[in-house]
């Protein structure tokens, strides 16, 4: 389940469906059964729970896992709207999977990008996730050079 990106944010969209843990990406981990706060202890006190459960090595329990990469990249906007470019995103990528709760959020098969404007800078972050660093990478370039052509049109 998405929210808007903070911990205010996060703590409102797990109370309004109930959930029994959340989490930022920052790796804050955040559960209701203790308190609705970011809690380092929390999540320490969890993987090893589940590293008991598991009963293997940390690297054994951590190779069992799906392995996922992102690639960050900011683009700063001189004279132009982000909320133009974020327009402009959607209505090019209106087929595909849209979350805008916070910015854009486009969810494909092998990969999601989130594009979501500063709100004390002029600038677009580009967040992108795939199976392979790689291919977050290159995609995050992609969608940079993209944002790029919005400019020169």
């Amino acid at each position: 389940m998405d929210s808007p990106v903070g911990e205010a944010n996060v703590v409102k969209k797990m109370k309004e469906v109930n959930a029994v843990i959340g989490g930022e990406g920052s790796g804050g981990v955040i559960y209701p059964a203790l308190h609705y706060g970011r809690d380092a202890l929390v999540g320490i006190a969890i993987t090893l729970q589940h590293l008991l459960e598991f009963g293997g090595s940390i690297s054994d329990l951590k190779k069992s896992l799906p392995e996922y990469f992102i690639a960050k990249k900011r683009i700063d906007l001189v004279k132009v709207s982000p909320d133009e470019i974020i327009s402009r995103l959607i209505k090019k990528y209106e087929k595909e999977n849209i979350n805008t709760e916070d910015g854009l959020r486009i969810d494909f098969s092998d990969h999601w990008v989130h594009f979501r404007k500063s709100n004390t800078e002029p600038i677009i972050r580009i967040i992108t996730e795939a199976n392979d660093q790689k291919l977050a990478d290159d995609l995050s370039s992609k969608y940079f050079k993209e944002i790029k052509e919005f400019f020169n049109n």
